[in-house]
């Protein structure tokens, strides 16, 4: 087990004041070793705390008094401080094997650690779950948690994962549900592998066995083109509008008996089939909103209302109260601005021609918004992602390489905006950063709201 590392600690702080520094590796708290950021936050509760702290090879205790739930105000530089539990599943569709080498080690980890789907909402299959697990996370009351489900029939499901444990797991999915712990379900659906019956044998698998999950968001498998599975393809346009119809044929059926929809199509299915977006409120709130449901949606409520997007977001446990916990996942401040929605890297003037940079599958969601706005120095400038290749048209998986290419084709002098969904760490998947670019472009935040105030 690794000691959590002070990686920046508020200024006039409990721990500032109490002599904390950047740098200085916890080794237990209260004589306790915390093992995760989740018990970090439930030791740093406590009023008073001593800190046993390894400073340059000499250790020193360090007391801090301060109020019971008051944040203890450091930072530290993961979230796990032992081993992440990795993915022992060898799934055809898994995005990881398809990624070109080269890029950065962290990359390539596969988990299916319960701690990071609590934390980041990262999906786990349940194949390493254990009793251990169980017990923790009913007693500290750890959810939501986002469970991959892809096939309730158990032979469908080994088949997918690969791995013979795959056909058991979704036994922890009931328990957890029986012990009141919130769970959104995901279902990656592969052309010719668990489309088609075997789609409508698990939402009827869900029907009888799951009808107790938060949602159920049904998601494309993305194919890039370093990809060595042979069974793996993109849908086609009718295996698309088969899906979103047998979607919205069980959201019936759902919300008559439940009184809810339950299940939910991304919006890549509603694109790729030629179908109009659901209205925003068929959505119920937009919970599974970072997986692509529902997003175009609440992206036109921001960007028409002016104000913030209309919906709540997937929820995060207490991850966003953690005192401590480590700006990392897809909740990490991106900007480098005063807020969200602040705009970096003013290169040019803001009166200047604007062009908004995204995704081949953003292109026709953004189009009719900016068109809207009815200014002719406005537009919108797709990226088709060549890195990655295949299907992958989405804007989060932009890389500087591709941004380049496009950019060093448009005018100098122009306004450029490029969401910050591309960016983790400051940084392109491909490691490159936004001074790389041979255009300056302004980061903005990745909602309506956000955009419009850019652009006027």
């Amino acid at each position: 087990m690794s000691a959590p590392v002070v990686v920046a600690v508020a200024p006039d702080s409990p721990a500032q004041r109490a002599g904390v520094v950047p740098g200085d590796r916890i080794l237990a708290i209260n004589e306790q070793v915390p093992r995760d950021v989740i018990q970090y936050q439930l030791l740093v509760d406590e009023p008073s705390l001593l800190l046993d702290v390894d400073r340059g090879g000499l250790r020193h205790d360090i007391e801090v008094e301060k109020a019971a739930g008051a944040p203890l105000g450091i930072e530290v530089d993961s979230p796990l401080f032992d081993r992440v539990q990795t993915c022992d599943n060898h799934c055809e569709f898994c995005f990881i094997y398809q990624l070109p080498p080269g890029m950065r080690r962290s990359l390539y980890l596969k988990d299916d650690d319960y701690r990071l789907s609590f934390l980041y909402g990262n999906f786990t299959t349940l194949t390493r779950f254990t009793e251990a697990d169980l017990e923790r996370v009913v007693t500290e009351r750890l959810g939501p948690l986002y469970v991959s489900i892809h096939a309730t029939d158990p032979g469908k499901r080994t088949e997918m994962l690969r791995n013979r444990r795959g056909g058991t797991s979704l036994r922890w999915l009931r328990v957890l549900l029986d012990h009141g712990i919130e769970v959104h379900g995901q279902v990656v659906v592969c052309p010719g592998v668990n489309d088609g019956l075997w789609f409508e044998d698990t939402l009827a698998g869900v029907a009888e066995r799951f009808v107790d999950l938060a949602s159920l968001c049904v998601v494309p498998l993305g194919v890039s083109r370093y990809t060595t599975e042979e069974r793996m393809r993109p849908h086609t346009v009718d295996e698309a509008a088969f899906v979103v119809d047998t979607v919205e044929a069980w959201q019936e059926v759902f919300a008559a008996a439940l009184g809810r929809r339950l299940v939910f199509a991304a919006d890549e299915y509603y694109l790729l089939a030629g179908r109009e977006f659901p209205p925003a409120e068929a959505y119920e709130g937009f919970p599974m909103h970072e997986d692509g449901i529902g997003m175009a949606r609440s992206f036109e409520q921001g960007f028409l209302g002016g104000g913030s997007d209309g919906f709540v977001g997937r929820a995060s446990g207490f991850f966003q109260a953690v005192d401590g916990a480590p700006a990392a996942g897809f909740r990490a401040p991106r900007l480098d601005g005063d807020g969200p929605g602040t705009p970096v890297r003013l290169g040019v003037r803001r009166g200047a021609p604007a062009a908004v940079l995204t995704g081949e599958l953003g292109a026709p969601v953004l189009g009719p918004l900016v068109e809207g706005l009815g200014r002719s120095d406005l537009r919108v400038l797709p990226v088709e992602n060549r890195f990655f290749g295949g299907n992958v048209g989405v804007t989060g998986l932009l890389v500087g390489e591709d941004l380049a290419r496009v950019l060093a084709e448009q005018p100098e002098g122009h306004r450029y905006l490029l969401p910050d969904v591309c960016l983790s760490g400051g940084r392109f998947l491909d490691g490159l950063v936004p001074d790389d670019l041979p255009r300056p472009v302004e980061v903005v935040a990745t909602d309506g709201a956000s955009l419009r105030d850019a652009l006027t």
